[in-house]
């Protein structure tokens, strides 16, 4: 399978509180059904637990400003203990099994741990020490 990063995103206030902004560019990883604005996809974290998403486009406008729904969005930013300044990462695998293509998303929530050299060091939370104490 091969992987392809979708887009990784530092998390706003609104963002914890409400839904998370969805890059235009990241919708044609998505197959949303005939006539729909909104499609529903599952995600695996990096402790395997999966996550149901609701992608959602708006139904009039020039532009689509895709969100994930807060109604699917929300239990994510909870059991992770996401902040802002946190940062989410979405990523797909495809494989051509058979030509049914298939695809497989996955997410990562990660917190800035320290700056090295110059350069942010991000971390997943699950791997975080007191992230048990957080659930």
């Amino acid at each position: 399978m091969e992987q392809v990063h979708l887009f990784t995103k530092k998390l706003k206030p609104t963002h914890i509180s409400h839904a998370l902004s969805f890059p235009t560019h990241a919708l044609e990883a998505f197959s949303f059904p005939e006539g729909a604005h909104t499609t529903r996809f599952e995600a695996v974290d990096s402790t395997d637990n999966v996550w149901g998403f609701c992608l959602s486009t708006r139904l009039t406008g020039a532009h689509p400003k895709p969100v994930l729904l807060r109604s699917s969005w929300r239990r994510f930013v909870e059991e992770k203990g996401l902040v802002p300044e946190d940062r989410v990462a979405f990523f797909m695998e495809r494989s051509d099994e058979a030509n049914g293509m298939i695809r497989r998303y996955t997410v990562r929530a990660q917190r800035k741990v320290m700056i090295l050299m110059g350069q942010d060091i991000w971390v997943d939370v699950e791997d975080l020490p007191l992230y048990g104490l957080l659930n």
